[in-house]
């Protein structure tokens, strides 16, 4: 713990409770208060633990009133930590009204790491990783979520959505209309739980096995969806295929060098003479 005053950010398990940190524990056990997104799922929680701080409810609807009156007693002298519903404060959930009223107090805010869907979804996913753009959660409208997926069409960076039960065949739906059927995508769902599972595939294929197990409809989810091929790598695909083809009834120097001039991709990459 601190020796000055600090709001700690503390990451809560997604699911295996066995996930909060001995870190976390320790730090839940000192703070004077917790400011939790929903107290009694919060305290169901920390009830496991046998962690009996006082909890404060802060969400979307209290979340601008309530910050200062929180950055009050932290000024006092208070170490306070904010949880929110599951997983890493502030990644689709409250918290960012709060943190920012602390940071513009000068008080310390200190993150307590743990567990995060869209990271432990990416991590066992297969999908390009060293660059990505994480989306949240999609509109809920049908008009909203088609514009934002078409939007997204040409990022050339791995996508990382969340989505509910509720919505998932549709939002799947909708991004095979806009990335196309074979665009690859991971559909992991109830990470850490009893009946987690991680599909892989294309969009199409996994579209139709969610819309064929009424069990991979339920529960949360995060969907990644590799990103679109940028220039320079989509006509090199182009430019191979092309060589491929020519080269069947071509000399391979002859199709390689019809294949760059119809393609724009470089001829050393597609022949080397």
């Amino acid at each position: 713990m601190s020796a000055v005053p600090t709001l700690y950010v503390v990451a809560t398990p997604i699911g295996n409770l066995a996930d909060l940190t001995p870190r976390a524990q320790d730090v839940l056990r000192s703070v004077a208060a917790i400011c939790a997104e929903d107290t009694r799922r919060s305290g169901q929680l920390l009830a496991h633990f046998g962690i009996q701080q006082p909890l404060v409810a802060l969400h979307d609807h209290n979340e601008e009133a309530l910050s200062q009156r929180i950055v009050a007693r932290l000024l006092a002298g208070e170490s306070l930590a904010l949880v929110s519903d599951a997983g890493t404060p502030l990644v689709s959930d409250p918290g960012y009204r709060l943190v920012r009223a602390a940071r513009e107090a000068g008080i310390k805010v200190s993150p307590i790491p743990g567990a995060c869907a869209a990271i432990a979804a990416l991590s066992v996913a297969g999908l390009p990783s060293d660059r990505f753009t994480f989306e949240g959660f999609l509109p809920a409208k049908a008009s909203g979520r088609r514009e934002r997926l078409h939007a997204l069409a040409g990022e050339t960076r791995t996508l990382v959505f969340y989505e509910s039960s509720h919505r998932i065949t549709e939002s799947l739906a909708d991004m095979v209309a806009a990335f196309g059927p074979e665009r690859p995508a991971v559909l992991a769902r109830e990470l850490t739980k009893l009946f987690e599972t991680v599909l892989d595939g294309d969009l199409a294929s996994l579209l139709q096995q969610v819309e064929a197990d009424d069990n991979q409809r339920k529960g949360e989810f995060v969907v990644m969806v590799q990103g679109a091929a940028d220039d320079e790598e989509a006509q090199l695909a182009a430019g191979r295929r092309m060589y491929a083809k020519l080269s069947e009834h071509l000399p391979p120097s002859t199709a390689a060098k019809l294949a760059a001039e119809l393609t724009g991709a470089p001829r050393k990459a597609l022949y080397g003479g």
